[in-house]
């Protein structure tokens, strides 16, 4: 499969691992990613939050690092990529109030190209309102939103590491279903440059 190119949507305390390993992971295989956050230009950073299981009734939250952006929000969001990559973590929650999210989300979902969202990623594509009589993983506590703007939640294996695929749309549930997650966004992304 030739190198697409690939768009990350990313805003302060997106998850740590799941901005970084998956931006590594699509570079390390040819693609090239560019990394997009509103009101943000090229050589921007945002931070990171870093989530873990430590014994709490739910994950624990600490700072992480600085991750680069690397396109201006503006023009990014204008362009033409092959795929819309949406971490998790912090930042779904308040980049879904952005109309201009939005509206990249419905830019991707009409054209059918592939949309591949993350833990609390499919937070904006419940906002986006793309989610009727689609089915979709995502992190537990996220699954009433999918189900109220009409979704399937798709449950997650006990550790968390499955991938489902619905037409364009490739969600997971966390970090550690980065294998089978962008496994399946590889596998779309290589289906629809042949259809």
């Amino acid at each position: 499969m030739s190198g697409k190119r690939i768009l990350m949507l990313v805003g302060d305390f997106v998850e740590d691992y799941e901005a970084m390993v998956p931006y590594q992971m699509l570079l390390m295989v040819g693609h090239q990613v560019d990394t997009c956050c509103p009101d943000k230009v090229a050589g921007d950073t945002v931070k990171t939050a870093i989530h873990d299981f430590e014994g709490d009734q739910t994950y624990s939250e600490k700072v992480g690092h600085n991750f680069a952006i690397t396109a201006d929000f503006d023009a990014a969001i204008e362009d033409d990529y092959d795929a819309l990559v949406i971490p998790g973590g912090r930042a779904p929650e308040y980049l879904r109030l952005d109309q201009r999210v939005l509206r990249l989300v419905h830019k991707y979902n009409d054209a059918g190209k592939p949309i591949a969202a993350i833990c609390h990623g499919p937070q904006i594509l419940a906002a986006a309102g793309i989610l009727g009589n689609r089915s979709v993983s995502c992190y537990p506590a996220v699954s009433p939103e999918v189900t109220l703007n009409g979704g399937k939640y798709i449950e997650t294996s006990a550790t968390f590491d499955n991938a489902h695929v619905d037409g364009n749309l490739i969600t997971a549930p966390a970090w550690p279903a980065h294998p089978a997650w962008i496994a399946s966004l590889l596998k779309v992304l290589e289906q629809t440059g042949n259809s």
